[in-house]
């Protein structure tokens, strides 16, 4: 297969995980200033649900939009649909619920780091779910780096532990939901087209979403301006293209070794938040942060060439 021969490639795997890395980053700045101009309080979570429904129910179409426009076949048997809703419930509904609330009570810098504990839960949960990637010395090394890093950038001025549950905690839940998500998508995308896992379990989750908000506080309760509607449509471009192509990678390769490109999403997200968000800067402890972050990514992932693959 042709896309099978580009998505193993170095170096479409790297331009790949970039794009989809920086609109990832991309997100926290733009759902911070959504935020902002819908007016919604850090304790308002079921408008914040809402949203987060409304975004990737956009995602959804445009996903579906692009199948169609394809001519791909948009059907998926019985015994496989039962697992992408679940991965539905679990990458959109369940991480976004938390994600969403968590990034509300928290800078949009701290965010991203925090997001990629994800990428640690991954490999802890992969020893115990696949026989052939086990922790290793070189694993333990790369899980202690990037909690350091995590743990860091919750310490404020003084070096004060600054931590909360509907906050940091949140958004480290947000990102054990989110393994599970990526353990569940690399076996579905043996079977099933990427792109329509990805249209399916976001319309399923953020129906969801939709329902539960809307309970709450009323289906019509946003105040969308224009740069609100804006965002939102951007934001829900970004999910639809980002979801997709992690997928697709995920599809032609190993986990782990397209995992260690995951660094870029806070690197991106600390540097756009301190770019787009009023009173947000890369201070000392988030750039350490972000380093120890992208060390520990690499060590988990890194693995020494033989000798016979290099002669």
């Amino acid at each position: 297969m042709k896309d099978k021969h580009l998505l193993e490639n170095k170096l479409i795997i790297f331009l790949v995980a970039l794009i989809a890395s920086v609109l990832w980053g991309s997100a926290f700045p733009t759902l911070k200033i959504s935020y902002a101009e819908l007016n919604l309080l850090n304790d308002d979570i079921w408008s914040k649900v809402l949203f987060a429904g409304f975004r990737f129910f956009g995602s959804s179409i445009l996903l579906f939009i692009f199948l169609i426009f394809k001519k791909e076949q948009i059907n998926v048997k019985l015994d496989s649909l039962y697992k992408v809703l679940i991965l539905g419930l679990l990458q959109t509904t369940l991480q976004y619920f938390f994600f969403y609330n968590g990034l509300a009570n928290t800078s949009g810098m701290k965010a991203a780091i925090l997001q990629s504990s994800s990428t640690f839960f991954v490999v802890l949960l992969a020893h115990y779910i696949y026989h052939n990637d086990k922790i290793n010395n070189r694993k333990i090394l790369g899980l202690i780096t990037g909690f350091l890093g995590i743990i860091i950038t919750n310490w404020g001025s003084g070096f004060n532990f600054d931590f909360t549950f509907v906050g940091e905690g949140f958004l480290l839940i947000a990102g054990f939901v989110a393994s599970f998500g990526t353990i569940l998508a690399k076996h579905l995308t043996i079977k099933i087209n990427p792109f329509l896992i990805t249209a399916i379990q976001m319309l399923f989750g953020s129906i969801i979403l939709i329902i539960i908000g809307a309970s709450q506080v009323g289906l019509f309760s946003l105040r969308f301006n224009t740069l609100s509607i804006t965002l939102l449509l951007y934001s829900s471009l970004l999910s639809a293209v980002a979801f997709s192509l992690w997928y697709s990678l995920l599809k032609y390769n190993k986990a782990g070794e397209v995992t260690i490109y995951r660094f870029m999403i806070p690197v991106s997200g600390s540097i756009l938040s301190s770019i787009f968000i009023p009173d947000e800067s890369l201070s000392i402890n988030i750039f350490f942060a972000l380093i120890m972050v992208a060390i520990g990514i690499i060590s988990v992932n890194y693995k020494k060439r033989k000798k016979s693959e290099i002669s």
